[in-house]
């Protein structure tokens, strides 16, 4: 029985095994109507050895990092999950009705640590007692209804989002751990190469359509909730306005070729919202902008894959599209300028055997100085001094024990760059596996 579609996180797995990914099983009854259910099970063993943090500078504003380095070296150990939680997805198909093909997807996301509370590290070996803390870690990151027929595709509820939607799915560390951001709540996943190569594109509430098949070429249209672009339009404790919806579009390109494929694509977002009239703001009821391009492609031809994607724009962020100043003073400086935000990721794989994959890849997130900031010899912002560089580089190991179950080991290094040129590093190994159904 053919196996219901499972939505944009399963279709990158065909991109991740050697093979073609397993179909999951699904349960039919005479009536037409169908239930099936997908997923994945990972777990990894994580170390981090980070160079000490640069501190607070001369002026008092600190240096606020993803690898969460100390005053001194700081190393850890933990097991967890990678960038992805184990999955359990549950899938219903309704008859087919006039050439309409309805689905309903439930995607739950399970983290198997044990959680922490932030500012205990990823791991929170070093304060506290988190082997009580067993809180589930669970969310519903997809639930959403689809309705396919000649007509291409409508989707409503949670689902990825389209913008850099693809450079996330052609990671090769999407189903592995990537870089394992040090800061984070212990109960969270990694990083990957997430603020590392592009930005998070999040789950959220949508309207999308995308066409019919056009000789390989699809278009995509999301309408979608606002979200915050800078602290003054979030609307809470000042009265900043969110009131215009976020759009993202895609189109894509996908063809085989004797020995080989490609997959291109180019994705745009944009959204505008109105900042507080409160004393003291800049630009007091001005107009803040994200808008944003992410191009990418992936070639594979025979046991080689090649693979580049990257982004540019406006009031993006540095970590998660549109993160609203929750990473730092990202979108804009102090005087309510937007800064350019651009990245890139590069990657080649290589299928050594049928079972052994080789793969390495190198990317990085930059953002600019503004012209003001660089007028008045400004480094910080909101009493942090601004970012200026994330980069990272992994290198890969994967050998697949058959077409369900993957072992990986990763090397992983990583930099966070300052706009004064202050550095802090991390060395970082992950060993693990992951179980597809």
């Amino acid at each position: 029985m053919k196996k219901i579609s499972i939505g944009a996180l399963l279709v990158a797995l065909t991109v991740v095994l050697a093979g073609p990914a397993q179909a999951a099983f699904t349960v039919g009854g005479e009536n037409g109507w169908q239930f099936g259910t997908d997923g994945i099970v990972d777990i990894f063993s994580a170390y981090q050895s980070t160079s000490p943090n640069p501190g607070v500078n001369a002026a008092g504003n600190a240096y606020g990092s993803l690898l969460g380095g100390q005053t001194n070296w700081d190393q850890k150990f933990g097991v967890r999950v990678g960038l992805l939680p184990s999955i359990i997805a549950f899938n219903v198909k309704a008859p087919t009705t006039a050439g309409i093909d309805e689905n309903l997807r439930v995607g739950l996301y399970v983290n198997v640590q044990n959680s922490g509370s932030a500012g205990a590290g990823s791991f929170g070996l070093n304060t506290g007692n988190y082997h009580y803390d067993t809180s589930p870690n669970i969310d519903c990151r997809e639930f959403y209804y689809t309705a396919k027929g000649s007509f291409g595709e409508l989707l409503a509820g949670r689902a990825l989002n389209l913008f850099q939607g693809q450079n996330i799915l052609n990671d090769m560390t999407l189903f592995t751990a990537g870089v394992v951001d040090m800061t984070a709540v212990r109960g969270g996943t990694s990083l990957g190469h997430i603020a590392y190569g592009y930005l998070y594109t999040n789950f959220g509430p949508q309207l999308r359509y995308t066409t019919p098949d056009m000789a390989g070429v699809k278009v995509a249209f999301e309408v979608a909730e606002p979200y915050q672009i800078t602290p003054q339009d979030s609307g809470i404790g000042n009265n900043g306005k969110q009131n215009v919806p976020r759009l993202e579009g895609e189109i894509s390109y996908a063809t085989t070729f004797k020995g080989g494929s490609v997959h291109a694509w180019l994705e745009g977002m944009e959204q505008t919202a109105t900042r507080s009239t409160l004393a003291g703001t800049a630009r007091a009821g001005g107009t803040d902008m994200s808008i944003g391009i992410a191009p990418g492609v992936n070639v594979q031809f025979g046991p080689v894959g090649v693979m580049g994607s990257g982004y540019y724009g406006s009031g993006l962020g540095m970590v998660s599209t549109q993160d609203g100043g929750a990473f730092g003073p990202n979108s804009e400086d102090q005087y309510g300028n937007r800064r350019t935000n651009w990245g890139f990721l590069g990657q080649a794989t290589y299928q050594l055997t049928d079972a052994i994959r080789l793969a390495a890849n190198y990317g990085a997130n930059h953002q600019n100085r503004t012209d003001a900031e660089a007028a008045n010899g400004v480094y910080s912002a909101g009493g942090l001094v601004v970012k200026k560089c994330q980069e990272a580089a992994v290198f890969q190991v994967n050998y697949n024990l058959n077409k369900f179950t993957q072992f990986t080991l990763e090397g992983i290094w990583a930099q966070d760059t300052w706009q004064d040129n202050s550095k802090e590093r991390s060395y970082q190994a992950a060993l693990g596996t992951v179980f597809f159904w």
